[in-house]
Parts: structure tokens; sequence; C-alpha cells
């Protein structure tokens, strides 16, 4: 394990920490989406915040599957960022394009996807490392 010099939390538990408070985000923002705001936005805002918790979701549920590999893959940290930040680009700006109706804001949505699908190519690459180093 690597110990971090600003915490003592090794390495891979502070990052899947990081993963876990976003699973726990998706879950409340779903939530929120289904009991409160049913009765404030219209279908296509509620259709917004849906993907934005979805994904939210499955990306959280990633970096805590590259957290749990860290020590058999390289570039964990960087996979586990990369979803983090394209769950803040993706989910959040949908969430806020839900909330204020600001259609710009879906200009912003593909940069998270894009650091999703950078995040996955990594972990791909380095479980294919892994598996080649066997």
């Amino acid at each position: 394990m690597y110990l971090n010099k600003e915490s003592m939390l090794p390495f891979p538990a502070k990052w899947a920490a990081m993963a876990a408070l976003q699973g726990m985000i998706s879950v409340a923002a779903g939530a929120f989406g289904a009991h409160a705001l049913t009765k404030i936005l219209d279908q296509n805002a509620l259709s917004w915040w849906h993907t934005g918790s979805q994904y939210l979701m499955y990306h959280a549920l990633a970096g805590l599957l590259a957290a749990a590999l860290s020590s058999y893959i390289t570039s964990s940290k960087k996979i586990i960022v990369l979803f983090s930040v394209g769950n803040i680009f993706f989910a959040g700006s949908l969430y806020i394009m839900a909330l204020t109706g600001v259609r710009w804001l879906g200009a912003i949505t593909p940069i998270g996807g894009v650091c999703y699908l950078f995040a996955w190519l990594f972990l791909v690459k380095s479980l294919w490392q892994w598996q080649s180093k066997e």
C-alpha cells in the first residue's frame, strides 16, 4: 500500500472513499429526483436528472473497482481521478441543467464523457498489462 503524505490513509482507501462518496451522492440525488423533483420539473429535466444519477453511480462503482485493483494495475489513481472529474462534468452539468433550464450547460457534459472514456481506456490498458505479466 502506498502512503499519501497528506493523510494517514493508504492511497487506495482514500480514493475508494472518494468513489464511495460519489455513490452515496448518486443514491441521494436519485431519491431527491424521484420524490421531490417530479412535482417541479418537466419530463426533459427529469430525464437529465435521471441520466446524471445513473452515470454518477456507474462511474462511482468503476472508481471503487479501480481502487480495489490498485495493487495489481498501473494508473489506478489516474483512472479514479478521471472517473471523478467525469462525474463532476457529466452528472454535475446535467443536474445543474435540470434545475436551472440553462441548456448551454449541455455543451459541458461531453467533457465528462471524454473523461469517462479515457478512464475506461486506461483501465483496459492496465488490465491488459496485468494479464500480460502472468
